[in-house]
């Protein structure tokens, strides 16, 4: 059993700190990746969430390569996201308030490939072609547009 998975028998629905990490990958054509999430049916980041005693890079390595296949490498932290802003609830009921680690690489291996069970879908997307439907915080994707604006 996962660390959220256990946190979450414990304490159900109530308001918990989730810290994880997200990462920007861009392929050589400077297009974004993106993941189609099952759970909230947006797009949004590779991530998630650390389990216990991992750090942020190790967190945004494994959730990668588990959601997308992709072993990334030479991940170059952007900024960090927490405070009240960063109010969750997600759609089984469960809430957090996120902590959140936003890196970028550039570099990676493998062939995309989507994990079923977290995701609908997988593409890379040109940064003037973006989906409107990014997952929430708004914070958080204000930021991050703001941010591939100015690649």
């Amino acid at each position: 059993m996962d660390y959220i998975s256990s946190l979450r028998d414990k304490v159900g629905h109530a308001p918990v700190i989730l810290v994880g990490a997200l990462v920007l990958i861009f392929n050589k054509d400077k297009q974004v990746l993106l993941q189609l999430r099952s759970d909230n049916e947006s797009w949004g980041l590779p991530g998630g969430t650390m389990e216990l005693g991992e750090s942020f890079e190790e967190a945004a390595i494994r959730e990668v390569y588990e959601e997308t296949n992709l072993e990334i490498q030479n991940l170059k932290f952007i900024t960090n996201f927490s405070g009240k802003d960063y109010h969750m609830v997600y759609p089984n009921g469960d809430e957090a308030y996120t902590v959140t680690a936003l890196f970028e690489s550039e570099e990676y291996k493998g062939e995309l490939s989507a994990d079923i069970k977290e995701t609908q879908n997988l593409k890379f997307f040109d940064l003037d072609k973006l989906p409107q439907n990014i997952s929430p915080p708004v914070k958080m994707k204000e930021f991050i547009l703001n941010y591939l604006s100015q690649k």
